[in-house]
């Protein structure tokens, strides 16, 4: 799939897209279930925005010809810096998914006058590790959780 130039739709989740976000996790490769979905966990909070127990937390996908191939979330958005959690299909891997979602989640929460973005990754998950330092997200050390905790602030960008 050569995702590169092609256009894709990035909108928030609809009613409808419960069988697009259940496709999405169930095609996930072994990186993005341990890296991204350990337990199922991030599938049980994007689903729960179908039964409308989804709390502090938007969700947003990337869909290209009928099919989602990418997932962004902010959670906890009542505050000033909100958390990001993203993935990307396999077969979506390597192709700037991963960096358009973070334009989009970054846009949307700067557009709301959030200061920044809070994430944690897995100490191992090398290429989102590269993906988030690439996107001006700097490493704070290490997370409770024992996973690497990065920051990215907007106040500079807007001050300049």
């Amino acid at each position: 799939m050569d995702l590169k130039n092609q256009e894709l739709i990035i909108r928030p989740f609809a009613p409808e897209d419960r069988p697009l976000v259940e496709d999405f996790f169930t095609r996930l490769g072994s990186e993005g279930k341990f890296f991204f979905n350990r337990g199922r966990g991030n599938e049980m909070r994007a689903l729960s925005y179908f039964d409308g127990t989804s709390q502090k937390m938007l969700h947003f996908l990337a869909e290209y010809q009928g099919r989602m191939v990418g997932y962004v979330f902010l959670y906890n958005t009542h505050y000033q810096t909100p958390w990001l959690g993203i993935a990307v299909s396999e077969d979506a891997k390597g192709q700037h998914v991963g960096t358009r979602l973070m334009a989009y989640a970054e846009t949307y929460a700067k557009e709301h006058g959030k200061g920044g973005l809070l994430l944690t990754t897995h100490v191992a998950n090398i290429r989102g590790q590269a993906l988030y330092e690439k996107s001006g997200y700097t490493r704070l050390g290490t997370h409770l959780s024992g996973e690497f905790m990065y920051i990215r602030y907007f106040t500079d960008e807007t001050a300049e």
